[in-house]
């Protein structure tokens, strides 16, 4: 349910904004206001747009990037975002990377754009932007408009912490921070040499702030500074040019071969065919999937009192599971249905609520529960309370995946591939049969536990002595009568096991863990342990007599985790194999870490902003 460790922690702290006697929104945390009286929509194009040469510098790019700092309102990026659907001549991709130490809530921010909407197209992008809004929680949240073309990806939280903590290389900065003698952290030299690290070549800047220090620091931070006439009778704006420090991202692969064809290879293969990259799919089942016996799966984020590296990263699945699969039809769509996450004793339970307070986290995306309040969520007596996770879903694992591999521009082809080599320029992928499947220049992993015998037979796993120690480690899943459980719990009900709501008329209760299995398979012994965990969630009555004397007669389902040391996936590039990628070591947060480890490895084959800090990227990168 939680975990702790020694790092400090500091709470995200959510904008209050106000207006004023002229109707101009403000900051009550920085006594500023958000825009000049003369109009946001007229400041962003003056400022930043022109300020920056736009939209004339990005004409016959294939992507454009632009840094922010200070997101505000949005109306920068509404507006950019405006000029980029006008022009005939804009960038196959825009991306965004804004930063805010006090993100708006969704309710504030739909009040404030809706009072400064210019026009109906306008007031149209302000909508799609609302409905995407994230909940005020610290770290990256990545949003994608315009079918992925483009990309806004928010930082909740300090600049000057998260700018050098996320990988991307800007075309454009928009420097909005509010006013230096308001908020002097904006305006540091830290702070500008820390944006100048990410400058493409000739990448430009602009702000509305002219103040000496600011000009100083920027040029300081490398860049050629000049003055400009302001927004609204204001004298002077700031503009910048700097010669750069990164290098263009690479162009995106032309073919991609995933070794795998779980929810780790569908899941990257989505997010490679949404790109528009033709994907190749090996796995032995060909059209089949492991997962055809499994009826449902829960996917639940986890808290940390110091907001630590598994929290972090199972708070960012959660959130990139439900963007990419949330708009999937039928059954392959998760249910939001809301986890409760049941304490085992009243001491943890008042544990997990000290840390909810330490945390500061929305209520709408976790709160505190007792036994009462729990049952009533659950529409069960349950034995205690807990936490309540409103982002918390039951997910259809086969009916998933298959929609994720009827994405176009995938093929799927039934090889178990043994070994990869490199050859003239590709990665050669040879199947059981000795035979050559396919070739391809990137290759990604994903076939669990078989990724490590793959390196291994490819004379590739030397340098990877933990991905060497991965295991499997067998479990199986029981199939409970609905009918006997009062039509089965409203949300998941979670703690030493799980029970899930009904899907045609049986609940999912799990699950097993069998250390040194030789074959993973449903047994009555398996069904017990599963029956005993569903009945230690349940209050009074509990669970009927009958099901108990079920146990080795009921339906059920079983399968393998691959499990590496740390628990934490192997997620990214392999640096003694250019070409080769692992996403693999799930263990039971296959579907917390699928979406996410697609997306970090299809943004950074796109050349795309990162999606996680760089601290996170380590944490599970191969080694």
């Amino acid at each position: 349910m939680f975990e702790s460790s020694s790092v400090a922690y500091r709470p995200l702290v959510p904008a209050e904004p106000a207006i004023d006697a002229r109707g101009v929104p403000y900051s009550r945390e920085y006594g500023d206001v958000y825009h000049a009286a003369d109009g946001a929509w007229a400041q962003a194009r003056h400022v930043f747009l022109q300020g920056n040469g736009l939209p004339g510098r990005w004409a016959g790019k294939q992507r454009f990037t632009v840094c922010e700092t200070g997101f505000g309102l949005g109306v920068s990026f509404l507006a950019l975002w405006q000029a980029w659907r006008e022009d005939p001549r804009r960038p196959r991709r825009l991306h965004m990377v804004s930063f805010e130490a006090h993100p708006l809530r969704r309710e504030d921010l739909a009040g404030m754009l809706r009072r400064h909407a210019a026009d109906a197209a306008l007031d149209g992008l302000a909508q799609a932007l609302i409905a995407q809004w994230p909940p005020v929680l610290p770290g990256v949240h990545r949003l994608e408009f315009e079918g992925g073309a483009v990309t806004l990806t928010l930082g909740f939280g300090d600049a000057r912490t998260l700018v050098p903590a996320l990988e991307f290389a800007a075309d454009a900065f928009f420097l909005d921070g509010f006013a230096p003698a308001r908020n002097p952290e904006m305006w540091t030299p830290a702070l500008m040499r820390a944006l100048a690290a990410h400058a493409l070549p000739g990448a430009t800047a602009a702000t509305w702030c002219s103040a000496g220090a600011v000009r100083r620091a920027l040029q300081e931070a490398g860049f050629t500074v000049a003055k400009r006439p302001g927004f609204a009778g204001k004298t002077h704006m700031t503009v910048a040019v700097h010669p750069g420090v990164c290098t263009a991202p690479d162009a995106p692969p032309a073919d991609v071969a995933v070794v795998g064809g779980g929810i780790a290879g569908a899941a990257i293969a989505q997010a490679l065919g949404l790109r528009g990259i033709p994907v190749t799919v090996f796995d032995p089942l060909g059209d089949s999937s492991a997962h055809g016996g499994h009826a449902a799966a829960a996917l639940t984020p986890l808290v940390a009192r110091d907001d630590n590296v598994r929290a972090r990263l199972s708070r960012a699945g959660s959130q990139r599971a439900w963007s990419r699969w949330g708009a999937l039809p039928g059954d392959a769509r998760p249910w939001r249905c809301g986890t409760l996450q049941l304490s085992r004793d009243a001491g943890r339970a008042a544990d997990a609520a000290s840390v909810l307070r330490a945390l500061a986290f929305p209520a709408s995306w976790v709160q505190a529960v007792d036994a009462a309040q729990a049952a009533v969520i659950a529409g069960l007596p349950l034995s205690r309370g807990g936490l309540y996770f409103a982002a918390g879903m039951r997910v259809r694992p086969h009916a998933l995946i298959q929609a994720l591999l009827a994405t176009p521009g995938i093929r799927r082809m039934p090889a178990r591939i043994a070994r990869v080599a490199h050859r003239d320029g590709a990665w050669r992928l040879y199947a059981d049969t000795g035979r050559e499947a396919g070739q391809a220049a990137i290759v990604i992993l994903a076939n669990a536990l078989g990724a490590r015998d793959v390196l291994d037979a490819s004379g590739l796993l030397g340098p990877l002595p933990r991905v060497a120690q991965m295991h499997a480690l067998a479990g199986e899943v029981t199939l409970l009568p609905a009918g006997d459980l009062g039509g089965g719990p409203r949300c998941i009900v979670g703690g030493e096991g799980y029970l899930l709501p009904a899907v045609d008329g049986w609940c999912v209760a799990g699950s097993t863990y069998v250390h040194g299995a030789a074959e993973s398979q449903v047994s009555a012994a398996g069904q017990e342990v599963n029956i005993a965990k569903a009945a230690g969630l349940l209050g009074d009555p509990g669970l009927p007599a009958s099901v108990r004397a079920a146990a080795g007669t009921l339906p059920g389902w079983a399968g393998w985790r691959a499990v590496m040391p740390g628990r934490l996936p192997a997620i990214g590039p392999l640096s003694h194999a250019p070409g080769i990628y692992l996403a693999t070591g799930y263990a039971s947060r296959g579907l917390s870490w699928a979406a996410l480890a697609a997306d970090v490895i299809a943004a950074r084959l796109c050349g795309e902003p990162a999606i996680l800090e760089s601290d996170l990227l380590a944490a599970v990168a191969p080694r």
